[in-house]
Parts: structure tokens; C-alpha cells; sequence
């Protein structure tokens, strides 16, 4: 293919590649003008050309080589951080990761709101400190009955509220 042949083809199909190449930088927020995703397309076709590849359909051929320079440029950008409620995330399964564990905290505090103090205080005890049922049971000066009775409500309410939620 010379040179003109090539100009040729490149003048009917090059507005069909722009769009292709605008649509990507919109949808994907790439930085990179549609211009230049096309002509970097355009200079890999060229090349193919002067290699002396076998190319059936020049139009086919242009625009997956110019979604493979859009994607090229969407994995080249560097990790860029967003802002969500006043913390940095990467682009990247942190930002969930770290929305699902505040999601677990709030709901954590909200059902604990539903308990009393005795029974918030017990359960802290035997989940948070980690201590057995005797031992809360000496630091409280209350049975250890008592204090299973009470620890065993707190479950039972919180399911409860799970169960509404």
C-alpha cells in the first residue's frame, strides 16, 4: 500500500475512529484527547502497512487497533485518588474494602445503641476484652447466671434488630 492509498482510506474512515476514540475518553475519564488516540491508531495501521501485513479490512483493523490505544492509555494513567467523605482511596478495591468496614462500624454502633448498659457493658466484656463469664462475673460482683442471662439478651436484641434491618 503506498502512501497515497493509505491517506486515501485514512480520510474516509478517520471521523469513524475519532468518535470511537471520544466515546472512550468520556466514558473511561481518560486525560488523553480523542485526536490523539486517533492518530497514534493511525501511525500503528501505517506501520502494519509498511511490514508489509495482510490486512482484509483496513476499517476493522483501524478502529481494534484504535480501542487497543484506548485501552493502552486507560492502563497507563497513573493511580489517581477520589475523595470520599474527607478520605483518600486508590482506584482500587481499598475504597470498598474500607466503605464495607464503616458500613459494619455504624451498623455495629447503632445496635449496641439498642442495648442497655448493663447488657452493653457485659457484652463488651466477653466480645471486646475477651474475658469468660467468671471472670466478668468477679469484676462485676454479679452471678455468673446473671451475667450469662444478660450477655445471652444482648444477642438475642441485637438479632433482633439485624432481623429488621
Amino acid at each position: 500500500m503506498t502512501q497515497i492509498e493509505f491517506e486515501h482510506i485514512v480520510s474516509g474512515i478517520r471521523s469513524r475512529l475519532t468518535g470511537v476514540a471520544r466515546r472512550f475518553t468520556r466514558a473511561s475519564g481518560v486525560g488523553a484527547e480523542a485526536e490523539d488516540i486517533v492518530q497514534e491508531a493511525l501511525t500503528e495501521l501505517w506501520r502494519l502497512c509498511e511490514a508489509g501485513y495482510e490486512i482484509r479490512n483496513v476499517e476493522a483493523l483501524a478502529v481494534k487497533i484504535t480501542k487497543t490505544v484506548c485501552v493502552r492509555h486507560y492502563r497507563r494513567r497513573k493511580l489517581q485518588t477520589t475523595t470520599i467523605e474527607g478520605s483518600d482511596f486508590p482506584d482500587s478495591h481499598g475504597a470498598s474494602e474500607r466503605i464495607d468496614t464503616e458500613e459494619a462500624l455504624k451498623l455495629r454502633q447503632k445496635l449496641f445503641a439498642s442495648l442497655n448498659d448493663t447488657q452493653r457493658r457485659y457484652f463488651e466484656m466477653r466480645n471486646e476484652q475477651g474475658l469468660t463469664l467468671d471472670e466478668i462475673a468477679a469484676e462485676t460482683g454479679r452471678p455468673k447466671a446473671s451475667v450469662k442471662a444478660t450477655i445471652s439478651q444482648a444477642r438475642k436484641l441485637m438479632n433482633e434488630m439485624l432481623k429488621k434491618i
